[in-house]
């Protein structure tokens, strides 16, 4: 199996973490970073029909509300997202159940509303995630079910069919307008970590005007702005705000049990003779201290260092030849009880520390491709794939089955990260999205969005000291050395 060749993959805007086949950029919100949109757009959105690949886009969203995304290079990068999208059914078909809600009281009216909210999770199929996901639907079920009444719809993306890039979300629309159209207000996005008050959320979607068609169209800056929305928060459910948010979001770095040993986890970095004396020193005085199995890669061998060349000559952009050719060695020549590969760019930075605590939570024995998600063509038969730059981690399993399928480079400069993201979609082997590794530098992100982390890497030297940065983000000392408040207060610095 050998993916189609491209002219130049790169040429067209990719989408991460959030996005669709076309850019929706949407701003980060302030204050409690919440952020609510009210507006007409039926012409703006017949502007989706192509890239929606087959979608009628007949239908109408009354309502969307969004917490804070990111704009990277004319894609999206998702943050903490709370999407509510109220659906076509007609405000003359709500008025019969308002007036009979008035009639039965609170208690009616609240169970109305929730039959009128359709949840939906964007969970993935990881074992470690779907479990996290079906956490919260129990706690969504539970909540309602306190209640004491009807149970409303709760969706796990990853458990649906023929949804290719179901996690940017507009692939989804077509199919959500026609099941649910004429029986729900509001479909609600969540992440598998937030925390839902079902009581404050039905109290805050009361307030908006249900007969207005709502969807947030870029239209190049001049659409409209975001409305805030406090009560859909993205402080911790510790927050001294917890008592009056009706959504909550933590994104810090999941632990699961012991961190995995330094000897599980094989670092090879990719570099070139070019950077060897400036890119590399910087690796040996950040975070190479961090890992006990490291090799560099190269096109040309040099001891000091040392390096070993793979026999790939270098290439100006792509690098499939020796991410391929260093996926082989891996499973050729590392110990089989290696179970952890991790790919990084010599100008990577990286938290193998945590990194450690994080792989705690996945099974090494499951085919995991994992990193920060982006999208190529999603919604016209793309695919998912992981960015490089951020670091890309593989279980040896993975490794096996990607091998063993004959998916390789059409050439020795194709984008890597784009073809092993081909070549996974091919196997039916679903990448797995985690947003505490970046493709950028910390400079390039919204201080809130960064708040809410503990970040795994950062890419990039471009006009930042990247010293200064592995040392102010990512450097194991920075947990026991700094209070939360003195961290954000040198991260302001930057």
């Amino acid at each position: 199996m050998v993916p189609p060749a491209r002219a130049s993959p790169r040429t067209a805007p990719p989408q991460s973490a959030g996005s669709a086949a076309v850019s929706l950029p949407l701003a980060a919100g302030g204050g409690a970073g919440a952020a609510a949109l009210n507006m007409t757009a039926r012409r703006s959105f017949q502007k989706l029909r192509q890239p929606l690949a087959g979608s009628t886009c007949g239908f109408r969203f009354r309502s969307l509300r969004l917490s804070r995304t990111m704009l990277t290079n004319g894609g999206r990068r998702n943050a903490v997202m709370f999407f509510v999208l109220m659906t076509t059914r007609d405000a003359a078909d709500s008025a019969p159940a308002a007036a009979e809600s008035e009639k039965s009281g609170k208690s009616n009216k609240i169970n109305i509303e929730l039959q009128e909210i359709v949840f939906v999770i964007q969970s993935q199929s990881n074992s470690f995630h779907s479990k996290r996901a079906e956490d919260l639907e129990r706690n969504i079920l539970k909540q309602a079910e306190e209640l004491g009444k009807e149970l409303p719809r709760v969706l796990l993306i990853h458990q649906m069919d023929r949804h290719d890039g179901a996690w940017t979300i507009l692939p989804l629309m077509q199919d959500f307008s026609a099941s649910y159209g004429r029986n729900s207000s509001w479909i609600f996005f969540c992440e598998e970590d937030t925390r839902i008050q079902i009581v404050k959320l039905l109290e805050t979607l009361r307030r908006f005007d249900k007969s207005k068609i709502a969807l947030y169209i870029w239209q190049k800056g001049n659409g409209p702005h975001l409305t805030p929305v406090p009560e859909f928060c993205t402080d911790d459910l510790n927050s001294y705000k917890a008592v009056h948010c009706a959504t909550m979001f933590s994104n810090f770095l999941p632990v699961c049990g012991d961190p995995v040993k330094k000897e599980d986890i094989f670092v090879a970095v990719k570099t070139c003779r070019k950077f060897h004396r400036d890119r590399i020193p910087i690796v040996k005085q950040t975070w190479e201290g961090e890992a006990t199995l490291v090799e560099y890669y190269s096109d040309y061998a040099e001891t000091s260092i040392p390096t070993i060349d793979l026999g790939v000559p270098n290439t100006e952009r792509g690098h499939c030849g020796k991410t391929f050719a260093i996926l082989e060695r891996f499973l050729n020549h590392s110990s089989s009880k290696t179970p952890w590969l991790v790919i990084v760019d010599d100008d990577t930075l990286i938290s193998i520390f945590r990194l450690r605590k994080l792989l705690s939570c996945y099974d090494p024995n499951e085919p995991v491709f994992l990193g920060e998600r982006y999208g190529y063509g999603l919604g016209t038969g793309g695919y998912s794939y992981i960015t490089g730059g951020g670091g890309m981690v593989f279980s040896r399993e993975a490794i096996q089955k990607l091998l063993a399928s004959k998916c390789h480079c059409y050439s020795n400069d194709a984008p890597d990260d784009m073809v092993l993201g081909m070549c996974f979609s091919g196997l039916g082997i679903p990448i797995t999205h985690c947003p505490l590794f970046h493709q950028a530098r910390p400079m390039d992100y919204p201080k809130d969005y960064l708040a809410h982390q503990i970040p795994i890497s950062f890419h990039k030297h471009w006009n930042v000291d990247p010293v200064k940065v592995y040392f102010t983000w990512l450097a194991p000392k920075m947990e026991d050395s700094f209070t939360e408040k003195k961290q954000r207060r040198i991260r302001e610095d930057l």
